[in-house]
């Protein structure tokens, strides 16, 4: 596939660049050092993957203006743009110029573990779970310095818009447009059956402590970037100052990817 749209690329008389990853599987030795500095020498990312690849390369690129154009050869795919059997034809789109800029906020996480901080940004979303050991784990919320509850659950979701359609919608968080200028709680299995995803405003700073002692408990940025925790550790969560800004073709809309990858009534392929 990679290769396919590298050929089609060229047919046009535009200049491939690539990562060091993609390097290899196009027998080029001339890749750039990282992401960032891909992103730097190009007008547009294509990231083939699924959702997994593109937080990856969201959180790598984050704050940058070059625009990524997601093609989904993974599973579910919500922020992949094209599926890989159509790119041909969307990108012969994209030359047309038929396409618009989506601009996706990312989250940001400030605190310490231990005596050492943190500083994090995710695009999805923010877990703070339990580790292997079947126990609840107790953690303190408060919002804007008002508190809101001491949760017991097997974890906490702090999610983006974006992130509401990932793990936040697993655990029985609403879906969320991605918009909207909010920020989500959403418990994992708590044992208070009243507690329910709690969504505030964009402009909100939340904070949590965690409670629980000789427990092992990790904070997760996005899946994929992982903090242990201890008990007294604080963590502020609050919107990024970093965006990053997605590709979306003609005919492409989010109520039509809901319709489309859950199944739901309506949806047309």
């Amino acid at each position: 596939m990679i290769r396919r749209v590298a050929r089609e690329l060229e047919k046009t008389g535009r200049t491939v660049l690539v990562d060091a990853t993609t390097g290899p599987m196009l027998g080029r030795k001339d890749a750039a050092a990282d992401l960032p500095t891909l992103a730097e020498q190009s007008d547009i990312l294509i990231v083939f993957g699924g959702d997994g690849t593109m937080l990856g390369a969201a959180r790598s690129v984050a704050g940058m203006p070059t625009p990524i154009l997601g093609v989904n050869i993974g599973g579910l795919g919500f922020l992949t743009a094209v599926p890989s059997e159509q790119i041909a034809r969307e990108l012969e789109n994209l030359w047309k110029g038929d396409f618009r800029i989506e601009e996706r906020k990312l989250i940001g996480c400030k605190g310490y573990s231990g005596n050492t901080p943190i500083s994090q940004t995710a695009l999805n979303d923010f877990v703070v779970s339990r580790g292997a050991t079947s126990r609840l784990i107790e953690l303190e919320v408060a919002v804007n310095e008002e508190s809101l509850t001491n949760f017991r659950c097997d974890g906490l979701i702090f999610g983006s818009p974006t992130g509401s359609t990932a793990y936040s919608l697993a655990a029985g968080g609403a879906i969320v447009a991605p918009d909207a200028d909010v920020l989500t709680i959403t418990p994992i299995c708590p044992h208070t059956l009243s507690n329910r995803s709690v969504i505030v405003s964009g402009d909100s700073v939340v904070e949590m402590k965690v409670l629980s002692k000789k427990l092992e408990i990790f904070l997760t940025a996005d899946g994929q970037v992982q903090t242990p925790l201890s008990a007294g550790d604080e963590l502020r969560f609050c919107n990024s100052s970093k965006k990053i800004r997605l590709i979306r073709l003609s005919g492409s809309t989010f109520f039509k990817t809901l319709r489309q990858k859950l199944h739901w009534r309506g949806s047309t392929f």
